[in-house]
């Protein structure tokens, strides 16, 4: 099941599942230490669920993002919001795989992901591996307590088409071969609240959670880390294109964002709107 929201006040298009739990609705999610998952970890935490969250450390330059994440899994913790947290490490298999967003050699391109030099941040094959692995114990979860569990992931589509793996049908077909591949595929419903939204969209819907589990809204996304090429201590470049896409997310909903930028906010701002707008 795709669950989607609109952006226009985040009306829900399709109902939620009604689970009935052992462990109170459990959901699988895969955390990177970004915007879009931890938007998503909240958006579950106000739903009522349990959170069993994994993330995968593949050779990333970024790789700090899992530092950030651990932070806000502290926080959430002394919120009395328990997540269950496994780190994978697959970074023999990231080593096979030509991008720069893995290779020492090869410097991460600057600009909007309109760009066509944006392909080079692309890893072969990542969200299937991940959410490959992300059902797997979805599934386990779900025939060892004879339940429903979600499965969620944050990606989004959004204004650009670089990232292949993002795209609906995408998860339309990589669903089907779960189903047909697995005993008890019923045991487990795919979560893709943000398939069809932008970042923006994304950010409004973590205001709403946020609020709602009484979290501050600013200290959750400091711990988080969107740069694909971060400083000493993760400060944020501001020119990669997930810099530039963030910046502009924030500035869409009025607010500053509460990361540290190499140049400052304001400049970061500057060079982010003139990317999205180039014009003489």
């Amino acid at each position: 099941m795709l669950a989607i929201f609109q952006d226009e006040h985040f009306t829900k298009v399709l109902q939620h599942v009604s689970i009935e739990t052992n462990i109170n609705k459990p959901a699988v999610v895969c955390l990177s230490g970004g915007m879009d998952s931890t938007s998503l970890l909240l958006n579950l935490l106000a739903s009522g669920h349990s959170i069993f969250g994994i993330s995968f450390r593949y050779g990333q330059k970024h790789a700090i993002e899992l530092d950030f994440l651990s932070r806000n899994i502290e926080y959430l913790g002394g919120k009395g919001l328990i997540v269950r947290h496994e780190v994978i490490d697959v970074t023999s298999i990231g080593r096979l795989f030509h991008s720069a967003l893995l290779q020492d050699d090869w410097q991460i391109p600057l600009g909007h992901y309109e760009q066509e030099n944006m392909r080079e941040t692309v890893v072969p094959n990542r969200n299937a591996i991940f959410a490959s692995i992300a059902y797997g114990w979805a599934l386990s979860i779900g025939n060892e307590h004879q339940q429903v569990v979600q499965l969620g992931l944050g990606v989004h589509s959004g204004d650009h088409a670089i990232y292949p793996d993002c795209r609906p049908e995408f998860y339309q077909d990589l669903w089907k071969a779960f189903q047909s591949g697995n005993w008890n595929s019923e045991r487990v419903e795919l979560f893709l609240p943000y398939l069809n939204i932008d970042k923006a969209a994304i950010l409004r819907d973590a205001q709403r959670t946020a609020a709602e589990l009484g979290l501050d809204f600013d200290l959750v996304f400091s711990n988080t880390l969107t740069s694909y090429l971060p400083g000493p201590g993760g400060v944020a470049h501001g020119l990669t294109g997930s810099d530039v896409e963030r910046i502009l997310a924030f500035h869409a909903i009025g607010r500053r964002d509460p990361i540290e930028y190499s140049c400052g906010w304001e400049q970061a701002l500057v060079q982010a709107l003139e990317l999205a707008d180039p014009r003489p």
